[in-house]
């Protein structure tokens, strides 16, 4: 391989790598999902969730190195329907997240606190199964949650039209795909496992409610500016 042949694939290397970590670092709607997500139903929940914006992104992926990516992109139909789906998606898990105050603005009692009443002999099967389905819904909630998002298909397309080259060979390309999913659930597991920390948990108790509300105001609020935009 010539020498120069070898310069550029060191800076397609070093572009993807840089490129990737700082978007996957820049807050967007996974990550007030994970950090939701992660207050609200724990540490494992959070990690699952990050594993599921991973997946997410597979999927852009995956359509996108077979070269579909680039058709989806100039089609505006497809771009507003994911929009449109994404918008709605990222407003339901706004209120959803404010459902039980909005209730209560309603004068409406709010049922999911009826576990109090739970005979203490059946709580331990019910907990367990609480856990079970909290785990596959916060998994499902990433990978909706970024598989709807258009601005990652944008990202990931604009990345291997402009950056990568189309002399790449295969290989390298599903490498870089591995890496850019791979940099998504470990960053976002480890924002699951810092908000989970107990150092962490012990300052925010007293607003993690609130912190939860303010989230779920962001999430419904990137909602209405993706459909706006």
């Amino acid at each position: 391989m010539p020498e120069w042949t070898g310069d550029i694939l060191s800076m397609e290397i070093i572009a993807v790598g840089i490129i990737t970590i700082l978007a996957v670092i820049s807050p967007g709607p996974d990550f007030a999902m994970v950090t939701r997500i992660a207050l609200a139903r724990g540490r494992r929940a959070g990690v699952l969730c990050a594993i599921g914006i991973g997946t997410g992104v597979s999927v852009h992926l995956g359509y996108t190195l077979i070269g579909l990516g680039v058709v989806f992109a100039s089609n505006i139909w497809v771009l507003s329907a994911l929009r449109y789906l994404g918008a709605a998606y990222l407003i339901w898990l706004g209120v959803s997240a404010l459902w039980p105050d909005i209730r209560r603005l309603l004068g409406r009692p709010d049922h999911s606190k009826s576990a109090s009443n739970v005979k203490p002999s059946d709580q331990p099967d019910q907990n367990q199964t609480r856990r079970t389905q909290n785990s596959g819904s916060a998994f499902w909630i990433g990978f909706a949650c970024n598989t709807l998002n258009p601005k990652t298909m944008l990202f990931i397309v604009s990345l291997f039209s402009q950056v990568i080259s189309p002399d790449t060979a295969v290989a390298q390309e599903v490498a870089y795909g591995v890496y850019i999913a791979a940099c998504h659930m470990i960053w976002f597991a480890l924002v699951a496992t810092a908000l989970t920390l107990p150092s962490v948990q012990a300052r925010i108790a007293a607003i993690k409610s609130w912190i939860e509300r303010g989230v779920g105001i962001c999430l419904a609020g990137l909602g209405v500016k993706l459909l706006a935009s």
